[in-house]
């Protein structure tokens, strides 16, 4: 009996992260624009929303994405634990202005960082970016603050 017990609550937590995503944070949502390109958006402002980010989704549509707001410029970095699909991430300035792109495969450690401080992060899917031919210096338009 003993054992059962203990089998059933390790079963139990490993289910909890998964559900925890699913009744975890709610975000709100934006439309940002890059060239000609329409961004359907989640919004991360708050710490709770930066922590459980895109974890546990199966999918992303092909024009959305999850862009993350920081209080102020600083140090950013990602990393993709319990994150099941592979994404880009644009670390983004307070002008607007992509800073960089890193790839970033699916459920790793791996650290992902801004090459400068920034206020803003855009994840979208994997290749995202490289296919709409967007590169460092590009401009995000819709983001808070940003004129």
């Amino acid at each position: 009996m003993n054992l059962f017990r203990t089998l059933a609550l390790a079963g139990l937590l490993t289910l909890a992260p998964a559900a925890f995503a699913q009744q975890g944070e709610t975000f709100g949502n934006t439309k940002l624009s890059i060239g000609i390109n329409i961004i359907h958006a989640e919004v991360a402002a708050t710490s709770g929303q930066r922590e459980q980010g895109l974890m546990f989704r199966k999918s992303l549509g092909p024009n959305n994405g999850m862009v993350f707001l920081f209080e102020k410029p600083q140090s950013v970095c990602m990393w993709m634990r319990n994150t099941l699909i592979p994404l880009s991430v644009a670390f983004i300035g307070a002008d607007g202005k992509i800073v960089n792109i890193e790839e970033m495969k699916a459920q790793t450690d791996d650290s992902h960082c801004a090459k400068k401080d920034v206020p803003f992060a855009l994840e979208m899917n994997a290749g995202w970016f490289a296919q709409n031919h967007l590169k460092p210096g590009v401009r995000v338009e819709g983001l808070p603050g940003v004129k």
